[in-house]
């Protein structure tokens, strides 16, 4: 008769039942093991099957009661195909439509970027992260986007790819807006660099600790330092604005990556996934 220890382990964060052949708790996202063990050859075990169970085992395997699987938890650190990437998918299609229309239509970037003071105009905190004017900043930001944004989504779910998108990116404007005298702000480059960031905190808190981790931060980090130097890569854009209730208009130029928004996303996106980290951590 197979004995308990090969039909299960316990996980020493959350004390669940789970499968030997797994290396991530599904229900905690505890880690188990660096690598899985390898299964038994299918012939030596149906071999053993038939020698222990004789005809009354073979009629039972022709017939299995369905067993009851567990649901896949979006915490998990190990499932990366639990759920799609709606939220992603969305983001990347409204920054590709936002450039389509740009290009199309000039005037629309006026009024979606943060040129100059807001003076009142509050939502394009929200806005300015889909708009670009050079086509390499908007290759790098959205495809940082594309592959983080994809990855935080299958850890931690929708929501939290939406809420970081918007709400560390625009706060990170906020910032620039409050810091700068003229603040230029546009794209998505703190918004993307808080999504690495949060992916890459449960593997920097590994690395602090010792352990071993499964990412990769080299990639992760060439991404990040990449997003980080475009502003000093790239020239100055020039923008025409239109004065409020006149004809007057008036060119300004900066740099549409803002070197404060990169640096406070990513500071925001770190405490983020060192919050979402104790989070899913059992409580001892």
């Amino acid at each position: 008769m197979t004995s308990g220890a090969d039909l299960f382990v316990v996980c020493k964060q959350c004390g669940s039942e789970v499968s030997p052949y797994i290396t991530e708790c599904p229900y905690c996202g505890g880690r188990l093991r660096r690598r899985a063990p390898k299964l038994p050859r299918a012939r030596d075990t149906a071999g053993a099957t038939r020698k222990r169970a004789g005809l009354t085992g073979l009629l039972r395997r022709s017939s299995p009661r369905p067993r009851s699987r567990p649901r896949p938890v979006r915490t998990g650190y190990g499932d990366y195909s639990a759920l799609r990437p709606y939220a992603t998918i969305v983001l990347v299609t409204l920054s590709a439509g936002a450039w389509i229309a740009i290009h199309a239509e000039p005037r629309i970037y006026e009024r979606l970027a943060i040129v100059g003071p807001l003076h009142g105009d509050w939502w394009k905190l929200f806005t300015s992260e889909l708009v670009y004017l050079r086509g390499w900043y908007a290759l790098v930001a959205i495809a940082t986007l594309a592959l983080f944004g994809w990855l935080v989504e299958q850890r931690h779910g929708r929501a939290v790819v939406i809420a970081v998108f918007f709400g560390v990116g625009a706060s990170a404007a906020l910032v620039a807006c409050a810091v700068q005298t003229f603040p230029f702000v546009a794209g998505a480059n703190g918004a993307a660099l808080a999504l690495l960031a949060v992916w890459a905190a449960p593997d920097l808190r590994a690395l602090r600790a010792g352990e071993e981790y499964d990412g990769d931060l080299l990639g992760a980090g060439a991404f990040a330092a990449l997003l980080l130097a475009i502003p000093l890569a790239f020239p100055r854009v020039a923008v025409l604005l239109t004065g409020r209730g006149s004809e007057l208009s008036f060119v300004v130029s900066g740099h549409e990556a803002n070197w404060i928004v990169g640096v406070v996303g990513a500071a925001l996106g770190l405490l983020v996934g060192f919050g979402l980290l104790a989070r899913a951590e059992p409580e001892r």
